[in-house]
């Protein structure tokens, strides 16, 4: 291993032991598909609910239809809680001694919590997908041009990789599966709901819609909107991109930081 790893170098084995471990996460799906299911079952009941009971009681700028508003508010969310099976999926492999067991082999300890959020990254494009089919059935009509799609789905991913490391935080942070799920529902619950997600901001309390103009889900849902439709996006898309980036620059050395910890105890 010493004589490949002086031949290929530190950065090679650095991204081969992060597409085995990546490999490995997805190899779990098929094996669990109920995981897969649900997490794509919930974003679908939002889409339905908000689409035909609450839809038409939300007030709207003449001429925009609820289902185009709502389904930015959908795809982020739905990305956003994607980052509940990084945590999960970090904290189950703590408890099941699976980290000890990575610890004892000649391999990058980096490339265990980034293989686990490439993999969900992975996860997080099809499920996108099946919630841009699901909005279609129901009337969403994205007018934006082709690279202005790619620019919303762009920005999706990489809000995906940014919050996956923040759930890879919490799960090594708290160490409990069931903890990790409910501290990930602590922190995301106020994060989707006062946002431009399901209601424009306008209609908040003056404290309530400072908040919610000022974080990081409300540039990115507005950025992805504002692409899908094809409307001038403004500042919302270099903020939300500001946002993704500083999330990873904070998340990624305080999770590799954990880790080690975890490790080592």
């Amino acid at each position: 291993m010493n004589a490949d790893a002086q031949r290929h170098g530190w950065l090679y084995w650095q991204v081969s032991d992060a597409i085995v471990l990546t490999e490995r996460a997805l190899r779990h799906i098929p094996r669990n598909p109920e995981l897969l299911i649900f997490s794509t079952i919930q974003p679908v009941m939002f889409v339905l609910l908000f689409r035909y009971v609450f839809g038409g009681a939300i007030k709207l700028p003449p001429g925009v239809s609820y289902v185009n508003y709502l389904m930015a508010g959908v795809f982020v969310q739905t990305v956003a809680f994607g980052s509940f099976t990084t945590g999960v999926g970090m904290a189950q492999d703590l408890q099941t001694g699976l980290i000890d067991r990575f610890r004892s082999l000649p391999m990058s300890r980096a490339a265990v919590l980034l293989g686990r959020t490439l993999s969900d990254l992975v996860r997080n494009t099809f499920t996108v997908g099946v919630m841009l089919a699901v909005g279609l059935l129901v009337g969403f009509d994205p007018q934006g041009s082709g690279l202005e799609i790619a620019g919303a789905i762009g920005l999706l991913l990489l809000m995906s990789f940014a919050f996956s490391w923040v759930g890879a935080t919490v799960g090594l942070a708290v160490r409990n599966v069931e903890a990790v799920q409910s501290a990930g529902f602590i922190w995301l619950f106020p994060l989707t709901f006062a946002s431009s997600a399901f209601v424009p901001t306008t209609s908040m309390p003056a404290g309530l819609r400072a908040f919610a103009n000022n974080q990081p889900i409300t540039h990115i849902i507005n950025a992805v909107r504002d692409w899908s439709l094809g409307v001038p996006v403004g500042s919302n898309g270099w903020l939300a991109a500001l946002w993704c980036v500083g999330i990873v620059a904070v998340f990624v050395p305080l999770s590799v930081r954990l880790y080690r910890h975890a490790a080592s105890t």
